[in-house]
């Protein structure tokens, strides 16, 4: 706190005159040297981080890294390839047909190289859509990646702004059964973990209102403008625009029934109930959920209003949440990928799904096994003969195959926090005792 310069004259006088009076070295010394409180003071400041990025420090550090590998080789085991795309690209790759959500949340960089506009990734979808598009071929192709992504903002109020974003994308199949196949590989993973949560799962498909808005001739911001009704839940607003839209009707019933898949169809007008399109995309909604109670014995909710994906998903959405959290853990869907070829072209869209998630989000639902923590004999260590001291290295990397963690201390003072075994020589030999 600050204080102006009139009212800090007679505590400085009174200071002057009391310090005039006795000895020098009962003057408070922080007193005499203020540059150090200001340097402290710089030094504090410089090590905040910035909203939305913080430490992921010791045993939340060595969970994420054991949910990281735990994750990506039940992946690995389902048939899916491990990619690790870079975290820099030119922004002509890394941001091409990207969504302006995507465009907002992507830092950019000039290539001190090259003079050329750079961007650090915000998603690593984006990156998975140019592998394919090299790699990929013609036929059906399964990935799967874990790595950092920045964002310029966060997601939510608490968001963060440095995820561990973790997913899988399969590319060239068009059917239901590559959906299905993520979410059971999705719940196979969680299901490895020991969660204590349940997930559940928020199905939705932007075809429907895609297909509705063709059929109506509806215009870019006429979409926009029910689409942002649709999140606000703002149905008074909603039904009064629909009555000036071409089959309003319609849009308004999907706000209206949209979570009851079982009879939507029938709230629909007769154009939009004999549409192919539309009743495939209530067929496969009514499949999928069928497929998530039987097989997963999972909680599941339809809504066909959720288009925060729309002009980058295609077909079936999903977005899966555990406990009561306002943002999901998980997201996916169907999207469009690249034909391979010696170049990139979005020409010939390439059937593509996929999900992913931040593992960061899984540390406070997720316990690791309690470590065992193993304290060398500090003294017995530096006393040992050359021979004993061979034999206690040897014992200590068995130990530390068997998965103890075994410190060997470099004073008598070094000692780790949460001992729970002691390493010690007694009758002529190394024994492990339990604290």
């Amino acid at each position: 706190m600050s204080v102006s310069s009139d009212s800090a004259k007679p505590a400085q006088l009174n200071a002057t005159k009391n310090a005039a009076t006795q000895p020098a070295d009962s003057v408070a010394k922080p007193n005499s040297m203020p540059y150090l409180n200001h340097f402290a003071s710089d030094v504090a400041n410089s090590w905040l981080l910035p909203d939305g990025v913080v430490d992921v420090l010791f045993e939340d550090a060595h969970k994420q890294e054991v949910l990281r590998y735990q994750l990506t080789q039940q992946l690995i085991t389902h048939g899916y390839q491990l990619v690790n795309p870079p975290m820099i690209e030119f922004t002509e790759s890394l941001l091409s047909d990207a969504s302006e959500d995507l465009k907002r949340q992507t830092f950019k960089i000039i290539d001190q190289l090259t003079g050329r506009l750079m961007g650090l990734r915000a998603d690593i979808t984006p990156q998975i859509l140019r592998i394919d598009a090299h790699h990929g071929g013609t036929g059906i192709a399964r990935y799967c990646y874990a790595g950092d992504v920045i964002h310029t903002l966060p997601s939510g109020l608490f968001g963060s702004r440095t995820p561990l974003q973790l997913g899988a994308e399969i590319f060239g199949c068009a059917d239901l059964a590559a959906d299905i196949e993520l979410i059971d590989v999705l719940f196979g993973m969680v299901n490895t973990l020991d969660m204590s949560a349940a997930l559940h799962i928020d199905l939705g498909h932007v075809a429907i209102f895609k297909r509705l808005a063709e059929m109506a001739a509806l215009s870019d911001s006429d979409a926009e403008q029910l689409m942002h009704l649709y999140a606000n839940k703002n149905l008074p607003e909603l039904k009064r625009i629909c009555q000036a839209l071409p089959m309003g009707d319609d849009f308004y019933a999907l706000a209206r029934f949209g979570h009851d898949i079982d009879n939507l169809l029938t709230k629909l007008s007769t154009a939009a109930q004999q549409d192919e399109q539309i009743s495939t995309a209530i067929d496969e909604l009514q499949r999928l959920k069928t497929h998530l109670k039987t097989q997963w014995q999972c909680p599941v909710s339809i809504d066909v209003t959720e288009l925060s994906g729309y002009h980058y998903h295609t077909g079936i959405v999903f977005n899966g949440y555990i406990n009561s959290e306002t943002q999901p853990l998980v997201r996916g869907g169907r999207f469009d990928g690249m034909q391979s070829g010696g170049h990139l072209s979005a020409s010939q869209p390439r059937e593509a799904t996929g999900f992913s998630m931040d593992v960061s989000r899984l540390l406070a639902h997720t316990q690791l096994e309690a470590p065992s923590i193993v304290l060398i004999d500090y003294q017995a260590a530096t006393q040992a003969s050359p021979e004993q001291r061979q034999t206690l290295l040897q014992q200590a990397t068995s130990l530390r195959e068997q998965g103890y963690r075994v410190t060997m201390p470099l004073n008598a003072d070094d000692r780790p926090d949460g001992v729970t075994h002691r390493l010690g020589f007694a009758d002529n030999q190394w024994q492990l005792q339990t604290i």
